[in-house]
């Protein structure tokens, strides 16, 4: 039995805290060991925020703060508060793979402080420059993962949705060309009541209003699949509520179907290979009932409809943090594979 991945996890959020549960709930800890978690904010609300979470509920099983030590269900996991990547003791601790979910890294030179500080790989957790080794969607080309790729993006909560789909429907139909509107939970950069922010109109109540934002969605889209350059657009809105993502997607395919044809493709794919990535459902449901689900995509296969024959709409659900953080798992777990 091989030894499990070595992961620490650099920034302790909404994604790094929902990592760390995903482990613990989803019984991979023969898979990994987490041995450290770097985090400025202190050590009290780190297990205070682990303990009592708004979206996910409480934290399945104990938790203890000893020394410069946090406790899991009696796994001792290292607690740092170092601002500089460079100085963390990854190469003390034999890190693997660290899992970069500040927020704050998007290039090379960035990510290569974990490496310089004694880790042999890194994950981050957001779309990352063009100097990166590779973008990972789980599901769709983590077969491209080399061992030789140190860098590595797992792309983004909305991309791991999205891609997956129209990967399948491209195999199937041909896309020709396609749009996206993200409708996308608040976010933790935007305000309970008005306040000052760069982006105007995050600057305005997260509660009260459906708030358009800037997205590099289209552009994330052709970079794991490149055949499709040029032929998408995005636009995306933060709406008032703390979890849970819809995304209405728009495609013209070059072959005639109907919405029967399309649901059989993406059902078939859900029990098939992309089974634990991809769902399907007719259920009438709503956002809430897609909250701490793992999946990276949900179809909601009752809204499918077809126009013209070509012009496909189709509804898709993931829950932005949960879903997204167990593909960080599978990323790290590939990345590490001998």
């Amino acid at each position: 039995m091989s030894s499990p991945v070595r992961i620490a996890i650099n920034g302790f959020g909404r994604i790094g805290r929902c990592i760390l549960r995903a482990l613990v709930e989803s019984g991979r800890s023969s898979e990994f060991e987490l041995v450290a978690i770097n985090e400025l904010a202190p050590a009290e609300a780190v297990e205070h925020l682990l303990h009592y979470d708004s979206s996910h509920g409480r934290f399945p099983g104990t938790l203890e703060r000893v020394g410069e030590y946090l406790v899991v269900n009696g796994h001792a996991v290292r607690l740092l508060s170092q601002s500089d990547p460079a100085q963390l003791p990854w190469r003390e601790l034999g890190v693997d793979v660290v899992l970069e979910c500040t927020g704050t890294m998007q290039s090379a030179a960035q990510l290569d402080r974990h490496i310089t500080a004694g880790a042999k790989k890194v994950l981050l957790s957001q779309p990352g420059g063009h100097d990166l080794d590779y973008t990972c969607v789980f599901g769709t080309n983590h077969a491209g993962l080399l061992p030789s790729y140190t860098r590595v993006s797992n792309g983004s909560c909305t991309s791991n949705c999205v891609v997956p789909v129209i990967d399948v429907l491209d195999r199937a139909f041909g896309v020709e060309s396609g749009a996206v509107t993200t409708m996308h939970a608040s976010m933790n950069d935007q305000s309970v009541i008005d306040a000052y922010h760069p982006d105007l109109r995050r600057a305005r109540a997260a509660n009260v209003s459906i708030i358009p934002v800037d997205t590099k969605l289209a552009a994330g889209i052709q970079r794991v699949l490149p055949q499709l350059e040029g032929r998408f657009e995005a636009i995306a809105v933060r709406v008032p509520t703390i979890n849970v993502t819809a995304m209405d997607l728009a495609l013209t395919l070059r072959a005639d179907v109907t919405a029967q044809d399309i649901n059989r493709v993406l059902s078939d794919a859900a029990l098939g290979g992309l089974q634990g990535i991809l769902g399907y459902t007719e259920a009438p449901l709503v956002s809430i009932d897609f909250n701490h689900d793992p999946r990276s995509v949900v179809v909601d296969g009752s809204l499918t409809r077809v126009a013209h024959k070509r012009l496909l709409k189709a509804l898709l659900w993931c829950d932005n943090e949960w879903g997204f953080a167990n593909r960080m798992l599978d990323t790290a777990g590939k990345m590490a594979a001998k």
